[in-house]
């Protein structure tokens, strides 16, 4: 049988429990002793679980697709509006400019900030892998998809049969090729998904859009690398629909290059533009081995055309033009690629190795070797992406160098393709196992892109200060900033 003492009690205790404190009285001998408990939070549980989520950094959620004008206008349709700063809905809805990179970033890449200039995502935390990986991923695509091809030539090509080279090795690098144009490609698409804005950032950006061109490259390349073993022939169809995208993006560079005042050519000017040359060449290349005719002269005149243009405009750069720094010296490698691609593609037009096959092959040829002496190109720099530049034109021009060989047969001309063959196999080799090393193992290869993350606005400018001078005691004297006055 219970206490009346104690039942009053417990009805005491359950009354104060309903406040942010309880009270437990209690009576022991003489004195009444007084408990005070704080009541628990409702679900206090998961307040750990709650506080992770908060330290979550919002800033990533700029980039975010769902995390956009979508999120908004959903969230408005059900009547639960988001809040944002105003900076962070100009970051949103605001589209960078070309003037806005050139200001922010400095380098003939546009890859490094500005000292006054921040970003908008964190500088001290790894960024998710998806913001990490760049367009310029595709590079690799490049070097190692132009090697099926150079394996193909070499094991068809009558003046290389010495060699013995079977089409084992064009086999394997093509579905090696294919497999790793999947996994860049699935990747990027990924990012296109869930990190839009980072996607379009990089569209807009005056020097990587020519980057955009490499996966479509890449996709001619497999076409022409194709084992015979897996069809001799593709229906001509498909040269149109690979070539459609080609000529869209090209109608847009090249008309900003013309009058687009930011984006003009003398002001982005880049060896990088090389890669939306190369997709004329390399198109002229397939469509002619698939018996067209118009069309693949249209794109080699296109491309022609406006090498002319782009080789004049680099090599006459402007004392306010700045250099290539050492990391990014092997981007100079892809003033190869153009002519080497384009002796292959008029090879096939006119159906022979004539005049205008070797006046491009010469020039290939003269470039290479200037650049291959410059022992300074190959060292001093630490491993990046750029890496990649030197193994598509140095393939390029060893595949040029055997159809060359089959041309004009000698001992020279054979020694010399093998020699060309082998470096180009070599450099992909190194290539790719320090690509292997830096991204499975350093985990340094893609580092946090600066480039996609400055900022839609400008940093505050200090005011102007005029400059006033006076006299010490000592009749030094002494310059003095004071702000200017302002005429009543």
């Amino acid at each position: 049988m219970s206490n009346p003492a104690t039942s009053d009690l417990l009805d005491k205790q359950r009354q104060l429990s309903c406040g942010e404190f309880s009270r437990l009285e209690k009576r022991m001998g003489g004195r009444i002793m007084t408990f005070h408990s704080k009541s628990m939070p409702r679900g206090s549980m998961f307040l750990d679980k709650e506080a992770s989520r908060n330290s979550h950094d919002k800033r990533f959620d700029l980039f975010r697709t769902m995390s956009g004008k979508l999120e908004r206008q959903i969230s408005n349709l059900r009547g639960k509006p988001i809040e944002r700063s105003l900076q962070e809905d100009k970051e949103i809805t605001e589209t960078l400019t070309a003037d806005r990179f050139f200001d922010a970033l400095q380098g003939p890449e546009l890859e490094t900030l500005k000292e006054k200039e921040k970003i908008v995502l964190p500088e001290d935390k790894t960024w998710p892998f998806l913001l990490r990986f760049p367009i310029t991923s595709y590079g690799m695509c490049l070097g190692v998809s132009s090697q099926a091809i150079m394996w193909k030539t070499l094991a068809t090509t009558d003046a290389e049969k010495f060699l013995h080279v079977t089409q084992v090795v064009n086999h394997v690098l093509w579905w090696i090729s294919l497999i790793l144009l999947l996994a860049v490609s699935i990747t990027y698409l990924f990012k296109t998904i869930f990190f839009f804005e980072a996607v379009r950032r990089e569209f807009k950006h005056p020097i990587r859009v020519n980057f955009f061109f490499a996966p479509l490259i890449s996709i001619l390349f497999l076409a022409l690398g194709i084992p015979h073993s897996i069809t001799s022939s593709l229906p001509s169809t498909l040269w149109y629909f690979f070539m459609a995208p080609i000529l869209f993006l090209e109608m847009k560079i090249y008309g900003q290059w013309m009058s687009g005042g930011q984006r003009r050519l003398s002001k982005v000017a880049n060896p990088t533009n090389h890669l939306s040359i190369v997709g004329n060449f390399v198109g002229a290349l397939l469509g002619a081995s698939m018996g067209l005719k118009e069309g693949p002269m249209f794109f080699f005149s296109i491309g022609l055309a406006y090498y002319l243009v782009l080789f004049v405009t680099l090599y006459q750069r402007l004392p306010t033009n700045e250099t290539l720094p050492k990391e990014l010296h092997p981007v100079f490698f892809l003033f190869v690629a153009a002519p080497a691609v384009a002796s292959m593609a008029w090879t096939r037009i006119s159906a022979s190795f004539d005049l205008g096959s070797r006046l491009a092959y010469f020039i290939s040829l003269f470039l290479y070797f200037s650049l291959v002496v410059r022992i300074n190109f190959f060292r001093g720099f630490k491993f990046s992406l750029a890496w990649w530049a030197y193994t598509f034109p140095m393939t390029a021009v060893a595949t040029a160098t055997i159809k060359y060989s089959g041309e004009v047969t000698g001992v020279a001309t054979q020694i010399l393709s093998v020699l060309m063959s082998g470096a180009a196999s070599l450099t992909v080799m190194g290539v790719l196992v320090m690509t292997v090393v830096h991204a499975f193992v350093k985990c340094d290869l893609f580092p946090n892109d600066v480039a996609i993350a400055i900022s839609t606005e400008q940093p505050k400018q200090k005011k102007w200060f005029k400059q006033v001078k006076v006299l010490d005691p000592e009749d030094n004297q002494i310059d003095v900033e004071a702000p200017p006055l302002l005429n009543g």
